[in-house]
This record gives C-alpha cells, sequence and structure tokens, in this order.
C-alpha cells in the first residue's frame, strides 16, 4: 500500500505541539512499518532542512513554490496539484489542518487537534482568525473519509462545532516522549546544575512551560501567584519561572506583570531547547497549566513523567488527560489556584501521593502505542 503524508508542519523551525506531534508519530511508524511505501509531501521555495528518515520505505517529494503562492492561489483558488494524484497514494494523510486540494482517488485521513479557533476566536489575532476563516475547516473535513480527534474532547467539539457524523471519527491519545522521566537522586546531577546556571534558576521554583498567551491564562496565574504570596509568606522562597516562547497579545500579559508586586520573583524565559526541558521540569517544586482550552495538553503530562506534581484547570482535555492524577481547578478561579499550589507547597504527603499518581498517569500514553493504533486503523480503511 502507498500512503501519502502531508508533513509541512515538519518545516517549521522551532518544533512545539503538532510539529513534534507529527515528528514523534511518524518516527515511530516508520520503525515499525517497513512494508508499506511512504510518501511525505512538502512544498518550498527555498531549500529547508527536514528530518532525516532513513528507512528505504520513505520517501521526500517536494514541490518548489512560494508558500503562499502555493496555499493560497495554486491550492485555495485553482486546486492545483491534486496532492494524493500527484503522488500517487492510495491513503493520503494529513496530520494536522492546512491548506490542501485532492481528488477522488485516494482514501483520506485528517488529524484535528483541537478547535480553540471556533471556541475561542478572541484567543487569536485577526491574521490567525483571517487564516481559518480561509482554510474553512468545515468544509475542508468533507474531503476526508476518516477523521482522527487526539482527544474525547476534540471528538465531542467535532461534532458539535462541525457537525461531523460520530462514527466518521476515531479517538488515538498521543504519545509522550520517552526522554521525559523523573531522574533519581544524584542521577545527571551534573546536567541540572547546569541548567539551574544556564536559566539563572533559584533552588526553590514554579514552573509553566508553554506559549505565553492568552489562551493560556497567564496573566490569571500571575494573579494567582501574587495571592499565594500574599496568603503565605513562609512561601517567599518560592519563585515563579514563565517558559516559552512570547505569542500573540504579550503586552497584555507583561502588564500583569510589571503591575505584579512580587514581579522581582517572576522569570521569564524564552523558547526553552527541546534537550533542556526534561532538566527543567526536573527541577521545579510544582507544575501550573491553568490553560483555558487544550486538545490534549502535553505539558502537565512531561511534568508528571520528570516527577513533578501538577495543578491545572478542568476544562477541556486537561480533566481527561489528566484525571485524578493532580490538581484540577476552574482557570478563572484565581483564589482555588492559589490554594492549590499553596496545598502541593506545604503539604507533603499530598505531594508525594501526586507525584504517584502522575507517575502512573503517563503510562497511559506512548508513541508506540499511538502508532500502532495509526497503523491498525491505516490497514482496515474501508
Amino acid at each position: 500500500m502507498k500512503i501519502g503524508i502531508d508533513v509541512r508542519t515538519l518545516m517549521e523551525k522551532n518544533y512545539s505541539g503538532v510539529s513534534e506531534y507529527t515528528l514523534n508519530l511518524l518516527t515511530e511508524i516508520f520503525r515499525k512499518d517497513q512494508k508499506n511505501q511512504y510518501k511525505l509531501f512538502y512544498n518550498s521555495a527555498s531549500q529547508v532542512e527536514m528530518p532525516q528518515f532513513n528507512f528505504p520505505n520513505v520517501e521526500y517529494v517536494k514541490t518548489n513554490y512560494p508558500n503562499k503562492v502555493f496555499n493560497l492561489v495554486l491550492q485555495k483558488l485553482f486546486g492545483y496539484p491534486r496532492l494524493d494524484k500527484m503522488l500517487d497514494v492510495d491513503i493520503f494523510f494529513m496530520p494536522n489542518i492546512g491548506f490542501i486540494s485532492l481528488s477522488n482517488k485516494a482514501k483520506k485521513i485528517i488529524t484535528i487537534h483541537d478547535l480553540s479557533f471556533l471556541r475561542y476566536k478572541e484567543f487569536f489575532s485577526f491574521k490567525r482568525n483571517l487564516w481559518h476563516k480561509f482554510i474553512n475547516l468545515k468544509k475542508t473535513l468533507k474531503k476526508f473519509d476518516h477523521i482522527v480527534a487526539i482527544s474525547e474532547n476534540t471528538k465531542r467539539d467535532l461534532i458539535e462545532l462541525c457537525q461531523i457524523p460520530e462514527e466518521k471519527i476515531k479517538v488515538i491519545y498521543s504519545g509522550l516522549d520517552s526522554n521525559y522521566r523523573m531522574f533519581l537522586p544524584g542521577e545527571k546531577s551534573d546536567k541540572l546544575s547546569k541548567i539551574r546556571e544556564k536559566y539563572s534558576l533559584s533552588e526553590k521554583f514554579i514552573l509553566f512551560l508553554g506559549t505565553i498567551e492568552p489562551r493560556k491564562n497567564i496573566g490569571g496565574l500571575i494573579r494567582a501567584y501574587a495571592l499565594l504570596r500574599d496568603k503565605n509568606p513562609e512561601l517567599s522562597d518560592f519563585k515563579l519561572v514563565l517558559a516559552g516562547a512570547k505569542g500573540w497579545r504579550v503586552k497584555e500579559i507583561l502588564g500583569e506583570y510589571y503591575s505584579c508586586k512580587y514581579k522581582k520573583d517572576i522569570i521569564f524565559l524564552d523558547y526553552v531547547d527541546k534537550e533542556d526541558k526534561v532538566y527543567l521540569y526536573n527541577l521545579a517544586s510544582l507544575f501550573v497549566f491553568p490553560s483555558f482550552y487544550e486538545g490534549f495538553g502535553f505539558p502537565p503530562l512531561e511534568a508528571m513523567a520528570c516527577g513533578v506534581p501538577v495543578v491545572s484547570s478542568n476544562v477541556s482535555s486537561l480533566a481527561e488527560v489528566i484525571n485524578n492524577s493532580g490538581i484540577l481547578v476552574a482557570p478563572n478561579n484565581i483564589s482555588e489556584l492559589a490554594k492549590a499550589m499553596s496545598l502541593i507547597l506545604q503539604d507533603k504527603q499530598m505531594k508525594h501521593e501526586l507525584i504517584r499518581r502522575g507517575l502512573y498517569n503517563v503510562e497511559r500514553f506512548s508513541w508506540k502505542d499511538c502508532a500502532n493504533n495509526y497503523l491498525e486503523f491505516l490497514q482496515n480503511i474501508e
């Protein structure tokens, strides 16, 4: 069987979210499947460094148009080229939404990660909302024979917001990179010390990791941290570390920061190198993720795998993924968020119990299982 895959998301310079998902999933699929032929499509007018999949049954196919011309003019306006037909494949798979033109030649599958742009347009820039409008998700999804949702929450959103028949949707949970794990006492101590020094981290800190943007509720976290400090002077040693690239409307978040009386104890880190993330988690005392919406929510699981207790919001997919292994609160309830942070930082028994539950919970998510589920699904497509 010949399978075409749209890998344009792997052209990104700094991987996160969908690009990491695609890379991890495809790496595991190619390791397991040496029988089917895979053609990986991308487009760029310039040279782009793509991941090297050194398998005899995997090849790249590239077109050389400027991306805006390819997306808006060729794919959107003229419907050229029909990618499944151009690749001559039996199945065409898109790991994420994008501008696409397809024929009726192949069976077509798409993965949907989240529908935040339909639920919360206010969390996206005018340009991004315009992009989503041009994509026209409801119309795009009609081109596909099957849809993979990465969580039950995303499946429910597809049914409610896009009127997709339930039988057309398959839920396949994402995996978790095995590099995320708790270090034993003394293990990797030199590297941990270097990371602490590299990012000027204190001995005790509360960590958030993700894009610094309104959807992640960073402003709420800063207010909750201030409340925590107001009500618990004994926790003054704990800093707040906000790690991640700065996103849209970051000025609003910086406004919260500048008005916070504990701003000298709030540290912004920019984009953290992937190889550093596991050490950053291991150094943290607590991980907090008060996002308003997530299609899946990798950071809390990554933190759990590193033996860090988690406080998270109880909305979208987060309750489903975190289950009973973290403290879940309403993202708008700043008081409850501060209380949850205080409880974990001061109750050692609670902290150790959440660590135990978290390490157990992450066993539910592996890229091997994810790849196996995809391969089984692909083999049985009608």
